[in-house]
């Protein structure tokens, strides 16, 4: 079953910081990657579902002409307001996933340790809406812990063998470590044709 947001809200109830990522170089890193694997060097519009406390926003705002970011908890969405004061082309509100999935289309969506807590019908509504509200010629970029734990659905493997069976999409890279997946999709794949002036 997709895991209750209870869940989510006891853990930031305990710790503003649940999963460590002010202090884990593991979290550090993989932002920093997951930032550097996007193709494009500036993005119109970006989306950030499940944004927590902000880490890997504050490095796509760098990246992003208008940046969206989205959390379930109202905590979490307080903190990255905070983190991200001082940055008025980004937004950061509360939103349950996927059933309150922003009417907007972005040429950017990030999906960062998120797919794994949904069951299999709301991941099916999370990815089918990713899809359809990535532009033409958008990239998403999916990263994910790969190991099943308690409080998950499925494991990070799963998720993205789910992105690649979505229509639409194109996979332009894949980075694999023993703990996380990390891979970016195109709705076009011409669209790498475009970046590298072949056309």
């Amino acid at each position: 079953m997709t895991t209750p947001i209870a869940y989510f809200e006891r853990m930031y109830a305990a710790d503003p910081d649940p999963w460590s990522f002010e202090s884990r170089w593991y979290d550090a890193r993989k932002h920093a990657l997951t930032v550097d694997a996007l193709p494009s060097p500036r993005y119109r519009r970006g989306l950030e579902p499940g944004c927590s406390t902000g880490l890997l926003t504050a490095r796509l705002a760098a990246r992003c002409d208008h940046l969206l970011a989205v959390d379930a908890v109202e905590s979490a969405v307080r903190t990255t307001a905070g983190r991200l004061a001082g940055d008025r082309h980004v937004r950061v509100r509360a939103a349950r996933m996927p059933d309150e999935w922003p009417e907007e289309t972005f040429d950017l969506i990030v999906l960062s340790e998120l797919g794994y807590y949904f069951d299999d019908a709301d991941l099916a509504t999370l990815l089918a809406r990713a899809a359809g509200s990535l532009e033409p010629g958008g990239d998403l970029v999916a990263v994910h812990w790969r190991w099943p734990v308690g409080e998950h659905a499925r494991g990070g493997d799963e998720v993205h063998a789910a992105l690649a069976g979505v229509p639409g999409l194109h996979r332009l890279a894949r980075h694999e470590e023993a703990d996380f997946l990390l891979e970016v999709f195109s709705r076009d794949p011409a669209s790498v044709a475009r970046r590298s002036g072949l056309r």
